[in-house]
């Protein structure tokens, strides 16, 4: 499998899944701005959409959407129990977590990545967010990850994200548990070993 990742985007969560899981793979670097691979080639004759992350099979398949990719890669290993099963009601739980991140905190937080957002708009975006960390916030106070006892895929994503709010000037320490949760992952050797690759990675 061929991961192409950009470094500070939501390519990291399936990267950390993958290291989770032990599974092979080769890295690839995508310039966000030319859509240039680091080996030349045009990102867009890969994935249409022109951003990252996108997996490519082994079967010359590329799936993309970090939601849908991190699901196909649990279930390559589910002994891993980074999903729950298939048809599953925790499953569906997981979805909706998986939604509500990508939906209300990731599509949340990308207009603040626009340096040419009025500081009125930017207000805006940030009181929404605080509003969606705030309900993270009184689930996180209550249980250790998205779904309980164990991390998921849900986690890895969600973890991706919330480091982006470093770059909005957005403390997470006004959300305790939050905060707590986002350096519990931090410390995982799968997250550790993601981002040394990334900042390795030609």
């Amino acid at each position: 499998m061929k991961l192409y990742f950009a470094p500070h985007t939501c390519s990291l969560s399936p990267h950390i899944v993958l290291q989770e899981l032990g599974l092979a793979y080769e890295l690839i670097r995508v310039d966000n701005q030319t859509k240039l691979t680091a080996d030349g080639r045009d990102f867009r004759s890969i994935n249409p959409k022109g951003y990252v992350a996108a997996l490519e099979l082994g079967n010359g398949e590329v799936l993309t959407e970090g939601s849908a990719i991190v699901q196909y890669l649990a279930d390559l290993k589910p002994t891993a129990e980074l999903a729950p099963p298939q048809g599953s009601w925790q499953r569906v739980r997981l979805q909706e977590w998986l939604g509500f991140i990508s939906t209300e905190i990731h599509a949340g937080a990308a207009p603040l990545f626009n340096s040419a957002l009025p500081e009125a708009a930017r207000a805006i975006f940030r009181d929404k967010l605080a509003k969606r960390v705030a309900l993270l916030e009184t689930t996180l106070q209550r249980q250790a990850w998205l779904l309980g006892d164990s991390f998921s895929i849900a986690d890895a994503y969600l973890y991706t994200v919330l480091g982006w709010f470093k770059f909005f000037e957005i403390s997470l320490n006004q959300w305790p548990a939050v905060a707590a949760y986002e350096s519990r992952i931090a410390a995982r050797p799968s997250v550790q070993a993601a981002l040394r690759a990334e900042a390795e990675a030609p």
